[in-house]
C-alpha cells in the first residue's frame, strides 16, 4: 500500500465532520434523538457526516441505538 489510499480518503473527508472526539461526546444524545424519529441530520449535520465516515463510530452508534431501541441481545 502506498498511502494514495488514505490521503483520497482524507481529501474527500466531508467539511461537517466533527471527528470522533465530538461525535462520541454526543452519541447517546444523536441515538436518543434517532430512536425519537427526530431529524437528527438536520440538526447534528456534522455528527451525521461523521458517522456516515468512520466504521469504527458508525459501529459504537449502531450498538447504543439498539439498546437505547431496547434490541441488544
Amino acid at each position: 500500500m502506498n498511502g494514495w489510499s488514505e490521503l483520497d480518503r482524507f481529501l474527500r473527508t466531508d467539511p461537517r465532520d466533527v471527528g470522533c472526539a465530538e461525535a462520541m461526546e454526543m452519541l447517546h444524545v444523536y441515538a436518543e434523538l434517532v430512536a425519537a424519529g427526530e431529524p437528527t441530520e438536520e440538526r447534528y449535520p456534522g455528527i451525521a457526516a461523521h458517522l456516515q465516515a468512520c466504521g469504527p463510530c458508525g459501529e459504537d452508534f449502531a450498538g447504543l441505538l439498539a439498546v437505547v431501541r431496547g434490541q441488544a441481545h
